[in-house]
Order: C-alpha cells, then sequence, then structure tokens
C-alpha cells in the first residue's frame, strides 16, 4: 500500500478540478487532496483514482466521484468533533473525508462483502471512525442519536424518517432523493417537528439497499 509523490501530484490535480467545479470549504479541498484515493479501489483501476469519476468497487457498487464526495461534505458543513452518521460506507473514502475533518463517524453498510472488507482494512490505513456497522440505513442508528448531522452516499427513493428523527436540532441531512436520478437534498432540523428543505441539482448514486442480506 504505497503513496507516492506521482500520485500526491494528481490528488493536487484532482483538488484543483473540485476547485473550478465550485467547491470553496478549504477544509474538504485538503482532505481531498491528503486522502490516498488509489488505496480505496482495485488495482485494476489505479489510473482511475485521480479522476473526477465515479469507479465500480465491490459487490456491485461504486467508489464515489470526488466532486460528488466533496459537495456532500462541503454541504454538512463538518465541525471537528461533530457526531455524523454515515449511511453507506461503501470503500470507506467518504468516511476517511469526514474523520480527517475531525468529525466522530459512525458508518452503516448493508452490503455484507463490503462491510467486511472496509472493517478490515480501514484501520490499516490510520483512520478511525467511532463505529462501522453492518445494518440497515433506512433505520438510521437510534442507540447513538443524535446525530449533528447525517449523511447518506446512495439514491434513496423516499427520506426515511427514522433519519430525520436522528438528527439534533440544527442537525443536517444530506440526502440524495429520486429513482434513476437523484436531487441532492438538504434538510436542516429546525426544530422538533420542523425541518427546512433545500435542493441542490440532479446526481446519480447507487440505490439505497433494504435488508439485502
Amino acid at each position: 500500500m504505497k503513496d507516492t509523490f506521482k500520485h500526491k501530484g494528481m490528488r493536487q490535480q484532482l483538488v484543483e478540478v473540485v476547485k473550478a467545479k465550485g467547491i470553496t470549504d478549504v477544509n474538504v479541498l485538503n482532505a481531498i487532496g491528503k486522502i490516498p484515493r488509489h488505496l480505496f479501489m482495485d488495482s485494476s483501476f489505479i489510473d482511475h483514482a485521480y479522476q473526477d469519476k465515479a469507479f465500480p468497487i465491490a459487490a456491485d457498487q461504486t467508489i464515489s466521484q470526488p466532486y460528488t464526495v466533496a459537495f456532500q461534505t462541503e454541504l454538512l458543513q463538518v465541525k471537528q468533533g461533530d457526531k455524523i452518521l454515515e449511511i453507506g460506507t461503501g470503500s470507506g473514502y467518504q468516511t476517511a473525508v469526514l474523520c480527517l475533518l475531525g468529525a466522530q463517524v459512525f458508518s452503516i453498510e448493508r452490503q455484507k462483502e463490503l462491510f467486511k472488507k472496509t472493517s478490515q482494512f480501514f484501520p490499516k490505513l490510520g483512520y478511525r471512525a467511532k463505529k462501522l456497522i453492518f445494518g440497515d440505513g433506512y433505520i438510521g442508528l437510534e442507540d447513538e442519536a443524535p446525530f449533528d448531522s447525517i449523511i447518506v452516499t446512495a439514491g434513496a427513493p423516499f427520506v426515511p424518517k427514522p433519519l430525520l428523527s436522528q438528527l439534533k436540532i440544527g442537525g443536517r441531512l444530506v440526502i440524495p432523493v429520486g429513482d434513476e436520478i437523484q436531487i441532492m437534498t438538504l434538510f436542516t432540523r429546525k426544530g422538533t417537528k420542523e425541518f427546512e428543505q433545500q435542493e441542490f441539482g440532479e446526481f446519480r448514486f447507487v440505490p439505497l439497499l433494504e435488508d439485502k442480506n
């Protein structure tokens, strides 16, 4: 598992690409510039690691496009020590970005194959999530609620109510909503039953799975 000067140079080029697309959060850009994305991918895809594209990983899932990761993370407005729930661990790349920003990350993965792979691999890279969980993202993680923010990294046909209820007042839920094409949606909890909703354009994600295994 090597991270060379060449990889670091390619990452800086990627940062410039993501910046040119409108990402302005310096901490997010720094995280994209530091995390060795090629280590989260199958070795046959190494040449593609620093292109701004999604790529296949195990279990018919994908590692998200770096711009999408940066976009969702910027919407979360992560602060040091924030307690964040991630729905869809996947390769662990988004998880690593959140960890590097100083968040306490609880991450749920529905695919057993991916969960096992990422659970073993993630600590080897030196990242420390608070907890990686094999479970159903639709129901969230009530035992650890409330959260400062929740990020969903797969396309949800609807907004799961448990996720909204597990946000702190002032907390933010970033979720791509839709079937074939998703609308990136931000919910901010304003009160016990009051939520502000904002939409941020079209994205494409793999579907959020229910009770797969």
